[in-house]
């Protein structure tokens, strides 16, 4: 390894930047966090990939709700049946 090394064209900030995801600041209950770090470590994951996989779940879950029509269909599905 060498003795000196020359950082004059160094520049600061990530050295790998990460595709597909941005950087934000936000605010997060002591409570929420301490419970994402504690299930992080069990799991062997990172907090924050915890907290993404969740977001992901919520914004997904909207997306299997039951419609009216999916009701009613299985209303006349079963009236039918009996």
């Amino acid at each position: 390894m060498k003795e000196t090394h020359d950082f004059s064209a160094g520049k600061r900030g990530a050295v790998i930047p990460s595709p597909g995801k941005t950087r934000i600041t936000i605010h997060i209950d002591n409570d929420v966090l301490e419970a994402f770090r504690e299930k992080a470590a069990v799991q062997g994951k990172g907090y924050q990939t915890l907290i993404n996989e969740a977001l992901r779940q919520a914004i997904d879950s909207n997306a299997g709700a039951v419609t009216l029509d999916d009701l009613r269909r299985v209303i006349r599905e079963e009236l039918d049946a009996a």
